[in-house]
């Protein structure tokens, strides 16, 4: 960790990874199509990933973009990639199931739970959690046994400072219970005042930038960048401890 903070970096492809790596960072969470708010892994990218890296990977499991209300068949998909994603070796798999109202669905999330912890590994609630009452649903998703929530403390991106003091007070009441892990507009700029303001010692950041195809200029994609990437490091090296 550097200056007492783990740093998780989004990764997209096994570029981005070889990219973060490069750098002292603490863990992936390992997505597809980033452009799209991050979308179910490949377990051929997982296994590429995982033969280039000891970090722990956690596998994104989202199989469309449009929001995170899904049918029954959409989630007994999710569940089958969830299945692959950990029998290939994932550390653990971003999810979330909403109801139509925003709550948590309940049912899919345990289901979800159960079968990850079958494999001994983590439980992480992405931000869909921005999208519900965050002050009951962070209860809801400790009780259900989620080990870990994604947040900018509301639908704040890309100013997650908006959502600091929220994300203090959930620090504070659940300390020990139920990590918080906040992203969402984590930058070079911002990111020392985070920590300082919300005392957590953790945060997701993608680092990333628009780049263009060499074969098409009219196309682009969102990938990590190194340079970024050292500019959130060095503001998280010089941060004051809390």
């Amino acid at each position: 960790m550097l200056n007492n903070v783990l740093i998780e970096v989004c990764c997209g492809s096994l570029t981005d990874v070889q990219t973060a790596i490069r750098q002292p960072i603490d863990r992936i969470e390992l997505n597809t199509a980033l452009e799209l708010g991050g979308l179910t892994v490949n377990t051929a990218l997982l296994k590429a990933v995982k033969k280039i890296t000891a970090l722990p990977v956690c596998c994104m499991v989202r199989p469309r973009t449009g929001g995170f209300c899904y049918s029954r068949e959409e989630f007994e998909l999710m569940l089958a990639q969830a299945e692959d994603l950990l029998k290939a070796g994932a550390d653990g798999i971003v999810f979330g199931f909403l109801n139509d109202d925003c709550t948590v669905n309940r049912e899919y999330c345990e289901k979800m739970i159960r079968l990850i912890r079958n494999y001994n590994r983590q439980a992480v609630f992405h931000k869909a959690f921005d999208l519900t009452d965050m002050s009951e649903t962070i209860g809801v998703l400790a009780e259900m046994g989620v080990d870990r929530v994604l947040t900018s403390g509301g639908n704040n991106y890309p100013y997650i400072l908006n959502g600091a003091p929220l994300l203090r007070r959930l620090a504070i009441r659940y300390d020990g219970i139920i990590e918080i892990l906040p992203g969402g507009g984590v930058r070079a700029e911002n990111v020392a005042e985070l920590l300082q303001t919300t005392g957590l010692r953790q945060v997701h950041c993608s680092a990333s930038k628009r780049i263009c195809d060499l074969s098409d200029p009219e196309v682009s994609y969102q990938a990590v960048d190194e340079d970024t990437l050292i500019g959130i490091l060095t503001a998280i090296s010089h941060a004051r401890n809390r």
